[in-house]
């Protein structure tokens, strides 16, 4: 069983994109807060129309909150890689604006992280946990995405449109990134692939899918197009594309041997 224990404070940096959720941005802000695993919250304002970036004003002038508001609207990927860049904890998480997943996953995430088992760690919806009965088509769709990243990957995973990935910071810096939507979870898994050296966890998280009618936004045409991201980064993007350093550099000596 994962011990929260050992994972001390402060150690997490949260990226947050954020795309017109007035509705559930600042009691999702405050649950992440919560949270002593993190240092810091990167609140990325993709050019909402709403009141998202108004509300968010609520926690300027907490230490741990840092706020970016994107010009024009650039999708979910552009702010992501934004807050990727900006991270400076140990460790690096992505959290939707919504009550989709939940921050008390947390420890479960960040345990085979801490504890050196692990470079990254992808929060399964798909293992057994309980929860919401979830749209059907929904999720078979995130299955044959999923298949078909494995097939074309070599990695077995149980859910790789997930949310919940967690990194070594020094790991998700290393990759080379630049899909602007919902493919960044598509290239992220295509590039972590090929870094053969990287020890790539799975862990169960609980997970309360929104309907269409609750602001839920990726839709079939999402779905099509991440068909071709994963043609295009499995089968037709080299190392080159992928990393800015070669592991060897960014991977202790020790920690690749142990791998």
């Amino acid at each position: 069983m994962n011990d929260s224990r050992v994972i001390p404070d402060g150690v997490l940096s949260v990226v947050m994109p954020v795309y017109n959720e007035e509705n559930t941005i600042e009691t999702i802000v405050r649950r992440v807060l919560e949270r002593p695993e993190v240092g810091e919250l990167l609140v990325i304002n993709d050019a909402s129309c709403d009141r998202s970036w108004e509300r968010l004003q609520v926690f300027a002038g907490d230490p741990r909150v840092r706020l970016f508001d994107q010009d024009v609207n650039r999708g979910k990927g552009a702010a992501i890689i934004r807050g990727f860049a900006a991270a400076t904890r140990p460790f690096v998480v992505v959290q939707d604006a919504d009550f989709e997943y939940s921050p008390c996953d947390y420890p479960v995430l960040l345990e085979p992280l801490v504890t050196g088992r692990a470079d990254v760690v992808y929060g399964s919806r798909f293992m057994g946990t309980p929860g919401r009965v979830r749209y059907f088509r929904h999720e078979m769709g995130n299955k044959l995405l999923t298949f078909l990243s494995n097939f074309f990957s070599d990695i077995h995973l149980s859910d790789m449109e997930t949310c919940y990935k967690a990194f070594r910071r020094e790991v998700i810096q290393n990759l080379k990134l630049g899909s602007q939507r919902f493919g960044i979870e598509v290239e992220i898994t295509a590039k972590l692939a090929k870094g053969r050296e990287l020890s790539i966890w799975e862990v169960p998280i609980s997970y309360l899918p929104r309907r269409y009618d609750e602001g839920k936004k990726i839709g079939w045409r999402d779905g099509v197009a991440a068909l071709m991201h994963i043609v295009r980064f499995n089968c037709f993007t080299g190392t080159e594309s992928s990393f800015r350093k070669p592991w060897s550099e960014v991977l202790t000596r020790e920690e690749a041997h142990a791998q």
